[in-house]
């Protein structure tokens, strides 16, 4: 007995000293936890405002993408199924005359003064409207004859003159001009702010040449400035693909969808309605819509199953980038 609990003694004895140490550097430690536990809270909080503004910003993109893919729907359905008839059915019946009356038996006599001035009957009287081209033209003025001017009496200019020179005539023509007057230059027919050219086909090759210059923004200047110029040309619809093209290349897919949109849709018989088809799937892609970049594509393979070979290159590599499903 007594050499167990020697032994036990012994044993604590170096066991104590193991257990003390740890305890009082557990001690120091939880200072310094405490701080960094304030530090990783606030960070916390932080993270958690950013991540709360994320999220509405996140539902703004979803409901503004929302309404363009219903927006693009709706052109899309409305370019398969035609455009509604505006008739409606029968036209409504002309309005008759009150109490079955009729309309040319009694016109409403114009009340007038008696004493007013009617041209219609006295079509020569002066004042009376006369047809252009009826009049006499007037005889052309006189030329006037220049002559030279006499000088003026001296009393008339000197102020030492005598008084009686006052009652000399006096010519009052016009003195003998001694010099030629130099000539204004014509105003130009432009204005310094007017826009445009009246040469349609030279203000379209100027933009296009901006845009093949990689001068977008200057291109789109000069597309929208020939809209403006000339909205009923026969290059409206190139204009119109230009101008989103011209936006697709800055990554303004939102507004270049648009342009293409509209040349597929308002002008589906133009030329470029094929590749602005094939470029509308490609913006719808960019902003997340895929569904409706693969309705683009099939639609662009019925309305044009001869379309160009790269169109139909451009629309297999488009699907295989959306994953369409056949």
């Amino acid at each position: 007995m007594i050499a167990r609990l020697r032994s036990r003694l012994l044993a604590a004895t170096f066991l104590l000293p193991a257990l003390i140490a740890p305890a009082a550097a557990q001690d120091v430690d939880v200072s310094e936890l405490v701080v960094r536990l304030g530090r990783l809270e606030s960070q916390s909080r932080t993270m958690s405002g950013q991540i709360e503004n994320l999220q509405y910003e996140n539902r703004q993109l979803k409901e503004q993408l929302r309404k363009f893919q219903e927006d693009v729907e709706y052109r899309l359905n409305e370019s398969k199924g035609g455009k509604p008839s505006s008739g409606g059915g029968a036209s409504a019946p002309a309005q008759g005359p009150v109490n079955g009356g009729n309309p040319g038996a009694n016109p409403p006599r114009s009340q007038k003064r008696s004493d007013a001035f009617d041209p219609s009957q006295n079509p020569a009287a002066p004042g009376a409207p006369m047809q252009l081209g009826t009049t006499e033209p007037s005889a052309p003025l006189p030329q006037r004859q220049t002559a030279e001017a006499a000088p003026l009496p001296r009393g008339a200019i000197d102020d030492e003159g005598e008084a009686g020179g006052y009652d000399e005539p006096v010519d009052l023509n016009p003195p003998r001009r001694t010099g030629a007057i130099p000539s204004v230059a014509p105003r130009p027919s432009e204005s310094v702010a007017a826009t445009g050219t009246p040469d349609a086909g030279a203000d379209y090759d100027a933009a296009v040449e901006l845009f093949r210059a990689r001068q977008y923004e200057q291109a789109e200047m000069g597309l929208r400035q020939f809209l403006q110029s000339h909205p009923r040309d026969a290059r409206v619809p190139g204009a119109t693909y230009w101008l989103g093209e011209s936006y697709l290349a800055r990554g303004r897919t939102r507004e270049a969808a648009e342009q293409f949109l509209k040349v597929s849709t308002d002008y589906a018989r133009s030329a470029q309605a094929p590749e602005a088809m094939l470029k509308l799937s490609v913006s719808l892609n960019a902003l997340g819509a895929k569904e409706q970049a693969c309705a683009t594509l099939a639609e662009l393979e019925r309305k044009f199953p001869n379309a160009g070979t790269g169109v139909r290159q451009g629309v297999t590599r488009e699907q295989k980038r959306a994953r369409c499903t056949a």
